[in-house]
C-alpha cells in the first residue's frame, strides 16, 4: 500500500502555483515527489551532483515507489555497509525484502530495526505472510487509532478477505479525510472482491476523475471491464495506458502485461506469466488455470503443489488441480483432498452464500457422489450459469445421476463446445439419457458417429445393456451383435441370445412389427453357435403356424403390393387391381403348403399377369419371394 498517494492535494497546489508564476524555475526533487513522479524525482538525485547517505536514502525511496524493489534492496543494503547507517535503514531494507517475497529476510532486517509505528505494521504483516496467528494477534493489539495503522488493518482485513470489515475502515478515514481520493481505489477494489463491478466502477470513477493516468486505478477499470462485458473492453481500457510514457504506467508494468494475459484469455501466457510467479500472486494462479485449459495437469500440478493456499481463490485451484489429477491418475488421495478443499471454502463464513462457495459445495458433494446435495447447491445459482457449457455439463450429469433423464437430455444439448460435444463422459451420458427417454435410434447414431476406438466398445456395452434392462432389445440385440463380432465372448453371445428372444416376444405381443423377425433371424446367424438354429426353428414354426408373412396383407399394405408387382413383373393387366392382388394373395397364400415348389410359384403368378419377361425364371421367382416376403 502506498501511503505517499494519499497526498494528492499538495500535487495540485504545487501543479497551480507552477502555472500561476509565469516564469520557468528548474524543478526540485520535492516537486517530482508531490507530483508523484518519482522517475523525475530519480533524476534529480542521480544527476544533481549531491552524494551521501541522505541522497542514497531518497534513491532507495524513489526506487521503491516506482516498483523497483531489488534495486532499493541494494541500496539499503550497500548503506548497512557505511559508516554509522542511518537508523531506519533496517526497516527500510525490511520493507524491500517483504515486496520481494523474501519474508524470511525481512524478519531478520526487521528485528534489528529500532522501534517505530513502521516497524509495528511491518511485523503485523510479516505475521499474516509467516502464518504466526500469535504474533498477528499480539501486533494488532499494538496498532494505534491513526491513520496508518488502521490502512494497515484494512491492508490485512482484505488479504484474509474480510472485504466487508476493510470497506468499513476505508469510508470511515474517508468520512474525515475526503481529500484522501486514493482510499477509493481500495474501497472499489473491496467491492470488486466481492463480485459487485458496478459499484466498484462507481467508486472508482471518484478518482479517475483527479488522476486519469493512475496505472492501479486503469487497471482496476479494466479488471471491472473484463467481468461486466469481455476481454476486448477491458483490453481498450489498457490500450490508452500503455499509450503514455508516465511514471505511473512504469509502476504498473508487469501488473498491466499480467492482466493483458488474462484478458487475451490465456495469449503469451507462457511468455509473460514464467517471469511473474514470485512477483505478482495472481500470476501462478493464472499460470495454472493455462496448464489446466492446455490439459497439462502435471505441470498444473507441479506449479501449485506448494502452494499453501490463503485465499478462496487458492484454495478452489488446488481443489480443481487435485480434482483432476485424482480422475486422470485414479488416485483416490488426490479425490479426497480436493473434496477437503472445496469443503473448506464452501462452508466457510465469508463464502458460504457467495456464487464460488455455492460452486465448492456443489464440487464437494460431486466428489462424493451426493448428487441430490449437488443439485440443491447448482440449482440456486442456475439462472446465473444459463449460457455456461460448463455449468451445464455438470448440472446435466447431476441430474442423470438422479434418474432426472428427460432436464438431463435437455440440458446436455444446450452444451455448445465442440471439445465437451466430443468428449466419452459427455457422449456416454447423453446415450444414457436418450435410451431412458425411449429414443434408443438417437443413442444408436451417437455410436455410428464414432470412430473405432476402446471408448466406442464401451459405449455399444453401455448401450447393450440399457437397451436390454429398458426393453429396448432390437437395439440391445444390435448392440450385443456388435460387440461379439469385436469381441467373441460367451457373455456377448449370452446377452445377443436374450435380447433377440425378447424381440421375438414383444413380436409375439404384437409390440414390434411382425416384419423384424427376419432381421433377428439374420442376426442370429451371424452368430456360429449350436443354439442358433434351435432358436430360428421356434421362430419360423411360430411364424407358419401364425402366417406372419402371407396369412393376411392388411390393407394398408395394397398399394405396396400393387408396387411391388408392377417393379418385379412388368406390366399388369389393365384389369388388375389392387383388391384383385390383395384376394389374390389371401387365396394363393393361406395356407403355404410345404409342397410349394418353383413351378407352383411360376403357375400361380403366370395365372394373374398376362406378360411374364422372358427373363424371368422360375429360380428368379423364387428367389424373389423369398426376398422380398421372407422365408417361406
Amino acid at each position: 500500500m502506498i501511503l505517499s498517494r494519499a497526498k494528492p492535494a499538495a500535487g495540485s497546489g504545487v501543479a497551480s502555483q507552477s502555472q500561476s508564476s509565469g516564469r520557468k524555475k528548474v524543478p526540485k526533487m520535492e516537486d517530482f515527489l508531490n507530483a508523484r513522479d518519482y522517475t523525475g524525482a530519480l533524476i534529480v538525485l542521480e544527476f544533481g551532483g549531491s552524494k551521501g547517505n541522505e541522497t542514497e536514502m531518497w534513491i532507495g525511496y524513489c526506487a521503491f515507489h516506482l516498483g523497483d524493489y531489488k534495486r532499493a534492496m541494494s541500496v539499503y543494503e550497500a548503506l548497512t555497509h557505511t559508516k554509522n547507517p542511518p537508523a531506519d535503514v533496517p526497516t527500510n531494507l525490511a520493507c524491500c525484502y517483504f515486496f520481494l517475497g523474501m519474508y524470511p529476510e525481512a524478519q531478520r532486517s526487521v528485528e534489528r530495526a529500532p522501534a517505530s509505528r513502521l516497524k509495528t505494521r511491518l511485523c503485523f504483516h510479516l505475521a499474516h505472510k509467516l502464518g504466526d496467528e500469535k504474533r498477528l494477534m499480539e501486533y494488532h493489539q499494538q496498532l494505534e487509532d491513526i491513520i496508518e495503522d488502521q490502512l494497515s488493518l484494512a491492508s490485512i482485513h482484505y488479504l484474509r478477505s474480510h472485504y466487508q470489515e476493510a470497506i468499513d475502515i476505508y469510508k470511515r478515514i474517508l468520512l474525515d479525510n475526503r481529500e484522501y481520493l486514493a482510499l477509493n481505489v481500495y474501497v472499489a477494489l473491496c467491492y470488486y472482491k466481492l463480485d459487485y463491478y458496478d459499484v466498484s466502477q462507481e467508486v472508482l470513477q471518484v478518482y479517475l476523475q483527479q488522476f486519469p493516468d493512475s496505472a492501479i486505478a486503469i487497471n482496476l477499470k479494466a479488471c471491472n471491464h473484463f467481468r461486466l462485458y469481455n476481454g476486448k473492453a477491458a483490453e481498450s481500457e489498457l490500450r490508452s495506458l500503455m499509450d503514455q510514457s508516465s511514471s505511473s504506467f512504469n509502476f504498473g508494468h508487469d501488473l498491466i502485461r499480467h492482466n493483458l494475459v488474462v484478458f487475451r484469455g490465456g495469449e503469451g501466457a507462457l511468455q509473460v506469466l514464467p517471469s511473474l510467479v514470485d512477483v505478482i500472486p495472481e500470476a501462478r494462479l493464472n499460470l495454472v488455470i493455462y496448464y489446466l485449459r492446455q490439459d497439462d495437469v502435471t505441470e498444473a500440478y507441479e506449479l501449485i503443489k506448494d502452494l499453501e493456499p490463503a485465499v478462496p481463490q487458492e484454495y478452489i485451484l488446488k481443489g480443481v488441480v487435485n480434482a483432476t489429477m485424482g480422475q486422470e491418475k485414479g488416485s483416490r488421495e488426490h479425490v479426497k483432498v480436493a473434496q477437503q478443499y472445496f469443503q473448506l471454502v464452501g462452508s466457510s463464513s465469508s463464502e458460504c452464500d457467495t456464487i464460488p462457495g455455492r460452486q465448492c459445495m456443489a464440487s464437494c458433494f460431486f466428489l462424493l457422489r451426493q448428487f441430490e446435495d449437488v443439485l440443491i447447491y447448482l440449482s440456486s445459482i442456475k439462472s446465473f450459469f444459463s449460457n455456461d457449457d460448463s455449468f451445464n455439463f455438470n448440472y446435466a450429469q447431476a441430474q442423470a445421476a438422479k434418474g432426472n433423464y428427460k432436464e438431463a437430455e435437455d440440458t446436455f444439448l444446450l452444451i455448445q463446445d465442440e471439445k465437451v460435444r466430443g468428449d466419452y463422459v459427455y457422449i456416454s451420458h447423453l446415450a444414457r439419457c436418450y435410451v431412458m427417454n425411449k429414443k434408443p435410434q438417437a443413442a444408436w447414431e451417437l455410436y455410428l458417429k464414432m470412430e473405432t476406438s476402446s471408448d466406442s466398445f464401451s459405449l455399444l456395452q453401455l448401450l447393450a445393456n440399457d437397451c436390454y434392462k429398458m426393453g429396448q432389445f432390437w437395439f440391445a440385440a444390435k448392440a450385443f451383435d456388435m460387440l461379439e463380432r469385436l469381441d467373441p465372448n460367451p457373455e456377448h453371445w449370452e446377452g445377443k441370445r436374450g435380447a433377440c428372444t425378447g424381440v421375438f416376444q414383444r413380436i409375439i405381443a404384437q409390440q414390434q412389427p411382425k416384419e423384424l423377425l427376419t432381421d433377428v433371424i439374420q442376426l442370429l446367424r451371424n452368430t456360429a453357435n449350436s443354439q442358433v438354429e434351435h432358436i430360428i426353428r421356434v421362430m419360423k414354426r411360430w411364424a407358419k403356424d401364425n402366417r406372419t408373412f402371407y396369412d393376411t396383407i392388411r390393407p394398408s399394405t395394397t398399394q405396396d403390393l400393387l408396387q411391388h408387382h408392377l417393379t418385379f413383373y412388368g406390366t399388369v393387366r389393365p384389369s388388375t387391381t389392387p383388391s384383385d392382388l390383395l384376394r389374390h394373395h389371401q387365396t394363393f397364400y393361406d395356407t403355404i403348403r410345404p409342397s410349394t415348389t418353383s413351378s407352383d410359384l411360376l403357375r400361380h403368378c403366370s395365372a394373374i399377369y398376362d406378360t411374364i419377361r422372358p427373363s424371368t425364371t422360375p429360380s428368379d421367382r423364387l428367389q424373389h419371394h423369398l426376398t422380398f416376403y421372407g422365408t417361406i
